[in-house]
């Protein structure tokens, strides 16, 4: 399933999944080029499960392996761009015949403090996932928080990776559940990019769009068995998530990936949304953009587009001043309504360009509509699959009250330059309406339980 994806990869040169693939690692850093002594980076949890294994593995194997790196954290590690830039200088620091290889053995924030901390010293590294938790394992970037502020920095995807599912399935449920939300939003992805390529703003890239899109439906078939650890379906969470990196690289930014249901949860993320103290999570928060995008989708394919004033509506945008009076409003923490206002100046358009782009809708929409249609699951199932896999299924769930979502509508639009469907709603002036629709059906089906 790889191959093709890695000959569009940019770093990634070897990738392994399946159930017993440990003994494989000192073979796979052979193909890929990775010949160095080694530093087995973990935390207390993934030493234990697989970094020991890892570092006699390569140990066995003739390898020279320093003295392994354990990050603290308590109960998990905490994505620090300093903890990166420390290990950077550790690296740096320790005397070697040949550059040091970097192995991760861990999940998403260890990860990329490794995958930064190599790329601060200028070295490939390896990944040895420890469960199916995100989809930034083969992904170029790392989401960390400097200064107060998540952002993702440039750095190389790893140069190979091994996935045991022996060791994935050893991984807390809802970690399975994080992953899968994240992998489950990839359909609002997929139908972001097909709207924006319809109205002529983002073309998209077909080979990148199928790596997600293709097998999609068949990754995220049996949230029930991943989340009792069945190693089969967790194969194909697994694949999907990694898919997912392969198909950023290819593409060279995260368009194949990352839509309007990852702009929520960008938010909720830069506002440190906590429950229990503790993080919520990008696949949690994930999800629950997914679900709302998809009620929204659902809404925009029952109004009448044929019936809209283009010249009307685009009489009525905002200048740039009423977005940055919004922005205000809409930010309370400087650092987020900074970062608001540069992107969504950047993504700001003229009157006339939002008519011309509100009649191309109205021109492409029949056959945009039945695309959509056929893209999208519905809503009500996605919510009852995440519900089976163990994970969060609405936005209660996660901590975030009926008004605030609604609000959160509006603002999500404003984090990111990128176009999707809150933009398309927000030209069309329907941003609150689809919101309400959401809302609504929520009640719906709290009644009904």
């Amino acid at each position: 399933m790889f191959t093709a994806a890695l000959q569009q990869a940019a770093t990634t040169r070897d990738v392994q999944v399946g159930v017993g693939l440990l003994d494989a690692l000192p073979a796979v850093l052979d193909r890929a080029g990775l010949e160095g002594p080694v530093l087995v980076v973990a935390d207390e949890n993934t030493w234990r499960v697989a970094g020991r294994r890892v570092a006699d593995l390569l140990a066995a194997a003739g390898r020279t392996v320093l003295p392994p790196v354990l990050l603290p954290g308590t109960p998990r590690v905490k994505a620090a761009a300093e903890t990166a830039q420390a290990l950077a200088t550790s690296i740096g620091a320790k005397p070697a015949p040949k550059p040091i290889v970097p192995i991760a053995v861990g999940s998403g924030v260890l990860n990329d403090i490794v995958k930064y901390a190599a790329e601060l010293t200028g070295r490939p590294y390896a990944c040895v996932p420890t469960a199916a938790s995100m989809d930034g394992y083969a992904a170029s970037g790392a989401a960390l928080r400097e200064d107060g502020f998540k952002r993702t920095f440039a750095c190389a995807a790893p140069r190979a990776i091994v996935a045991d599912l022996d060791v994935i399935a050893t991984a807390p449920p809802e970690m399975a559940a994080w992953g899968y939300g994240d992998l489950v939003g990839k359909h609002v992805a997929g139908a972001d990019w097909v709207l924006a390529d319809a109205l002529g703003l983002e073309p998209i890239n077909p080979r990148p769009y199928g790596m997600v899109q293709d097998n999609l439906a068949d990754w995220l078939a049996r949230p029930a068995e991943i989340r009792q650890g069945d190693r089969a379906a967790l194969d194909g969470l697994v694949r999907g998530l990694i898919m997912a990196g392969l198909a950023m690289q290819a593409h060279g930014n995260s368009r194949p990936a990352s839509g309007s249901d990852h702009q929520f949860a960008h938010l909720w993320e830069m506002e440190e949304l906590s429950q229990d103290g503790l993080p919520v999570s990008h696949g949690a928060c994930v999800g629950i953009g997914c679900l709302s995008m998809l009620s929204a989708y659902e809404w925009l394919l029952q109004q009448d587009i044929a019936a809209i004033a283009p010249a009307t509506l685009a009489a009525r945008q905002a200048s740039a001043a009423d977005l940055r009076a919004e922005i205000a409003a809409a930010f309370p923490l400087a650092f987020m309504a900074a970062n608001a206002e540069v992107e969504t100046l950047a993504k700001a358009i003229s009157p006339e360009a939002v008519e011309t782009r509100l009649r191309r809708l109205q021109s492409v929409w029949p056959t945009l509509s039945m695309r959509l249609s056929a893209l999208l699951p519905r809503s009500a199932d996605i919510r009852h699959r995440l519900q089976a896999v163990g994970a969060p299924a609405s936005p209660a769930a996660i901590g975030v009250a009926s008004a605030q979502h609604r609000a959160d509508f509006r603002r999500a639009r404003l984090i990111r330059r990128r176009f999707t469907a809150l933009d398309l709603l927000h030209d069309l002036g329907w941003l609150d309406r689809a919101a309400d629709a959401f809302n609504d059906k929520a009640c719906e089906q709290g009644r009904a339980a």
